[in-house]
């Protein structure tokens, strides 16, 4: 089995909920378009020690050492030392600190293997995964569930996002395929992205969201009405998670926004760009 390297510190990109996700028919796979977020991350170091010990700076543990060794042993690797996990963003929130956990600890472990073999494990390991570790997962259509990639999609016009976290954070139940049918907007989404038409795509995340929502009667969600006021393009959410974003061209987010958003009630509030591939 191969073995991680004492002493070693990895930072893995975490994501700021989905652009889309849906249904691919009343009976298809869970897919979803990803949003990658460089200002959420988690970082991964590992200290020598005999056996594997994990640490992570909040109440409750992102993933046990028992999971850990199982999820390590899927890919035929084998990580000695103490880890300390610590993610800079909420756990629950739909920014992807579970797979960046998995993700980190198959790093510091050694893999250097296929990205789909990886993500194949870490759905193995908790039954979901973003695609956090692909390198352009905004242009994929990503079948959370299954760990594989159903189709590529064309690469995004540049943009801003203005986002914070509304209300309790939500794990994934990976037995939760309950979410509209998003098949008839990706025709839509691809000709968009072929043409950078930023307008139709934030519309077509905005139909998204909003069908998400309301599919699981959230109540008093206070997103639509921030990007009617501060001229939002349109708005995507973590679709089972607390991440809120407005979407903007680039450059044009307003100058109160993050104040905006602080006073509705989002924490953590943020802005960050897409800059695409």
């Amino acid at each position: 089995m191969m073995g991680g390297t004492m002493g070693q510190s990895v930072r893995i990109a975490g994501h700021f909920g989905e652009l889309m996700q849906g249904r691919l028919g009343a009976g298809g796979p869970l897919a979803l378009i990803s949003l990658p977020c460089p200002n959420l991350c988690l970082t991964a170091t590992v200290l020598p020690a005999r056996g594997l010990f994990l640490h992570t700076p909040l109440r409750a543990p992102i993933i046990t050492p028992a999971r850990a060794r199982a999820f390590l042993g899927q890919l035929n690797l084998r990580l000695n030392g103490k880890v300390t996990l610590a993610p800079q963003m909420p756990v629950g929130a739909g920014a992807g600190a579970s797979t960046a956990a998995l993700v980190a600890l198959a790093q510091l472990a050694g893999w250097r293997g296929d990205d789909l073999a990886l993500a194949r494990a870490c759905v193995a390991s908790e039954g979901a995964s973003d695609p956090l570790m692909l390198r352009q997962p905004a242009q994929v259509l990503w079948a959370s569930r299954e760990g594989r990639v159903l189709a590529p999609l064309p690469a995004l016009p540049a943009f801003d996002i203005l986002g914070g976290f509304w209300g309790e954070g939500q794990r994934t139940n990976p037995a939760d395929l309950h979410f509209p049918d998003i098949s008839a907007l990706m025709g839509e989404w691809e000709q968009a992205a072929i043409s950078q038409d930023l307008v139709a795509l934030a519309k077509l995340a905005t139909i998204s969201a909003q069908a998400t929502l309301a599919l699981r009667n959230v109540q008093n969600d206070p997103t639509p009405a921030l990007a009617a006021r501060l001229g939002a393009l349109g708005y995507l959410i973590a679709h089972t998670g607390s991440a809120r974003g407005l979407i903007f061209a680039q450059g044009a987010v307003p100058k109160n926004g993050l104040a905006t958003l602080r006073a509705a009630g989002l924490s953590r509030p943020l802005i960050f760009g897409y800059r695409g591939p």
